[in-house]
């Protein structure tokens, strides 16, 4: 096919795709724009680990000189944690980047696209993107919600940001139609926190309800992806008054600095970080690996009813 001509396949994940292998995608941006190196390089390594130990390869995506890749060598992954030019690549660059032979770290949206152009069905990310305070007067709303309603891929996350409208992400996915499990919870979480004041639609008691259900979905031609709410663990989950008292200071810094768009997130998160004293970094690094080990499990489901 003509869009498979600019997308590169890691020898590994090439030969675990061929032979019906569970794989699981995972984003760059952490490399790129989420964390300090080293880091940023070991924690990305950490996942990738984390997903093999539960039976499945990692398949992390990027831009590379212009080239879509799912799996990536260690001097790519090098490359991408130490260079200041990487672009956080979304939906919208994804053209710019392979036209232009740029870098580029992929989101949530653009590693969906990555991994349904590779065949890859089941991604994680630490929390997805949604509906930004204020968004009625800013209309800022991330690609992420949109790439959900439109790309089959199953997406486990920590449930999404709490600098975001969590009420109003919800309400957009369910216009969209994607469906939000929670994992072994009737609770939505909000990424730092277990709970966020809102529930999801169904319950998934384990990786085979989750992996059945994308299926069943997919096979009644239901286009777009599902939406894996998994908890921070309960030893790392933070103080809610806490976190809440951080993101509101983060947030009037990003209104004081006019700081919006793409470059809210990372500054917000930033902001965050250094309020906590470091607290909050730590918290992103045991949900990502949670969320490692539970992606890993369901692509393992998936690829046995495959």
């Amino acid at each position: 096919m003509l869009m498979l001509k600019h997308l590169d396949l890691s020898p590994e994940v090439q030969t675990a795709l061929a032979a019906g292998r569970p794989v699981v995608a995972l984003e760059s941006t952490i490399i790129s724009h989420g964390m300090p190196f080293p880091q940023n390089i070991e924690t990305a390594r950490r996942v990738e680990d984390i997903v093999r130990s539960h039976g499945a390869i990692p398949a992390t995506c990027a831009v590379i000189k212009g080239r879509l890749k799912a799996g990536l060598t260690h001097d790519e992954m090098l490359h991408l944690g130490q260079a200041r030019s990487v672009i956080k690549a979304s939906r919208r660059d994804l053209p710019y980047l392979v036209a232009h032979g740029l870098d580029g770290a992929t989101t949530v949206a653009s590693t969906m696209i990555i991994a349904a152009l590779a065949g890859i069905e089941v991604f994680v990310t630490g929390g997805i993107g949604g509906v930004h305070r204020g968004a009625m007067e800013t209309f800022d709303i991330s690609a992420d919600l949109t790439e959900l309603a439109q790309t089959n891929v199953v997406v486990v996350c920590a449930g999404c940001k709490s600098i975001l409208d969590i009420g109003l992400t919800l309400e957009y996915l369910e216009t969209q139609g994607v469906p939000v499990l929670g994992y072994q919870t009737p609770d939505f979480p909000a990424f730092y926190t277990r709970k966020s004041g809102f529930a999801v639609d169904y319950m998934a008691e384990s990786a085979l309800a989750v992996a059945k259900t994308a299926k069943t979905k997919w096979e009644l031609g239901l286009q777009g992806g599902i939406v894996v709410a998994n908890p921070i663990p309960t030893g790392f989950a933070m103080d809610e008054e806490v976190i809440g008292q951080a993101i509101d200071k983060a947030l009037s810094e990003a209104e004081a600095r006019g700081i919006r768009g793409k470059d809210a997130t990372p500054f917000l998160l930033s902001q965050v970080t250094e309020v906590t004293g470091g607290q909050s970094l730590t918290a992103n690094m045991a949900l990502i690996y949670n969320n490692a080990a539970v992606g890993a499990q369901i692509a393992v489901e998936l690829a046995a009813l495959r």
